[in-house]
């Protein structure tokens, strides 16, 4: 039997709504039932948004359908159309994935995947910015201002400087009747977590040494000693397999590679430093709109590349437990979410509420840096040793770190067995067609 370790970290990313109904940043809305593992679900609310440049509201959406499209009309022509075309176009290409992976195909790098998927036009958007890709694709700088940056700060905390994919898959429009997790989205990770019978040993990896072991049957064999530490006590096991799923920044998992042969390439890749506040406040509309607070209606703006901006979103966040009848507030205060590349002054804070209850701050790495052209990191980091997270500078989402889990359990598991036709095939969406 084939033993295996992994730390999971799972990055958590609001889906947003390009198609005229906007969820909370940050609410990361789920497209599948979670039945199998026994949770139940809850919708997201109905708000409305808009799109601030600094000095006033560019786009505010409505509750009517057609005075949506009459506005997106109107300011940018047909170009959001043709947005939902292209986002569609690329999301066409990469849901082949998931047939590949049912097929059990597995790739040895984010490349060979990417490009097993959308082929030269996905790689090249790799090493594209957003601005480049885009504009090559005929969009305006009004719509890519006004549209696709604000979209881009609220996921990635960046504007058109990401690289084309990860702009692809941030804009990705998402199909009415989303719901969330009730009790929070994390269930889903400790539900799989129990169901999949695994032993989970809390503790922070710190170094992983490769050694020759004698196994009870059989001769001597180079294993995995992956040694720990649990609160103040260090221990030591051994592996056939391991699986690194956390990003391999000192910052973030300071994880040593000894004796390795040749040694285990450090990585320097930078992750993008975003600060969340929770606010309890009675947000001041004023900056926004002229019109009067309790005529306001937005439950979240975002904004635009505007000199001198402090915060890239700000939003009303919504409950993880969905209630039968939610009572209004009565004083106009809710509790708002707000990201910043930096962290909030008590001047800020002020300016964006007239009056405020608690702020309670967040800093952390949300995300890779995304400065292209990308190379992403091998997922084969020696024999039996892989990582998951170089996926992320592709693009980072829950959904990409499922993939690259699958793709690495499938490929040590080929590896192991010799399976070397199921790995790194070319041609799978025309092959796999010819077998229906």
């Amino acid at each position: 039997m084939v033993r295996c370790a992994a730390k999971l970290v799972s990055p958590f990313l609001g889906l947003w709504l390009l198609l005229c109904s906007c969820w909370c940043p940050g609410s990361a809305e789920l497209r599948a039932p979670p039945d199998k593992i026994g949770l139940s679900t809850t919708q997201g609310s109905d708000g409305l948004m808009g799109v601030y440049d600094g000095e006033s509201l560019v786009f505010e959406e409505s509750h009517w359908f057609i005075i949506n499209m009459i506005k997106l009309v109107w300011n940018y022509g047909l170009q959001f159309f043709r947005m939902h075309m292209w986002v569609e176009d690329v999301l066409d290409k990469f849901m082949r994935i998931y047939r590949y992976q049912s097929h059990d195909y597995a790739f040895t790098s984010v490349e060979k995947m990417l490009h097993a998927l959308g082929g030269n036009d996905f790689l090249g958007m790799l090493n594209l910015t957003l601005l480049e890709t885009l504009q090559k694709a005929g969009f305006s700088e009004k719509f890519l201002n006004e549209m696709v940056v604000p979209v881009m700060r609220v996921n990635y905390g960046q504007s058109l400087d990401t690289n084309g994919f990860v702009g692809a898959v941030s804009l990705a429009g998402a199909e009415s009747g989303l719901w969330a997790i009730e009790g929070g989205n994390k269930l889903a990770c400790s539900g799989l977590l129990q169901a999949s019978k695994s032993n989970l040993i809390s503790g922070s990896v710190m170094y992983i040494e490769e050694k020759i072991r004698t196994k009870q049957t059989g001769g001597p064999t180079k294993m995995y000693e992956v040694v720990y530490q649990a609160g103040s006590e260090t221990y030591s096991d051994f592996y056939d397999i391991v699986l690194v799923a956390t990003p391999m920044n000192r910052k973030m998992s300071n994880i040593t590679f000894l004796n390795f042969d040749p040694p285990i390439d450090e990585f320097h890749q930078h992750y993008q430093h975003i600060v969340t506040t929770l606010v309890k406040g009675q947000l001041n509309s004023s900056i926004f709109s002229n019109r009067a607070i309790d005529n306001f209606g937005l439950t979240s703006v975002l904004t635009t590349d505007h000199p001198g901006m402090f915060f890239n979103s700000i939003a009303i966040v919504s409950p993880v437990r969905e209630q039968a009848n939610p009572e209004p507030s009565t004083d106009g205060t809710h509790v708002w979410k707000i990201f910043s590349q930096e962290t909030l002054t008590k001047e800020q804070i002020l300016k964006l509420f007239l009056s405020y209850d608690y702020a309670v701050t967040k800093p952390w790495l949300a995300y890779p840096y995304y400065k292209p052209p990308e190379k992403c990191p091998s997922i084969i980091l020696h024999d039996r040793l892989y990582y998951l997270n170089g996926i992320e500078f592709a693009a980072s989402a829950m959904e990409m770190s499922a993939i690259a889990a699958h793709n690495a359990a499938l490929l040590a598991y080929h590896r192991w067995n010799g399976h070397t036709d199921m790995i790194d095939q070319e041609d799978l969406y025309e092959k796999l067609k010819t077998e229906l």
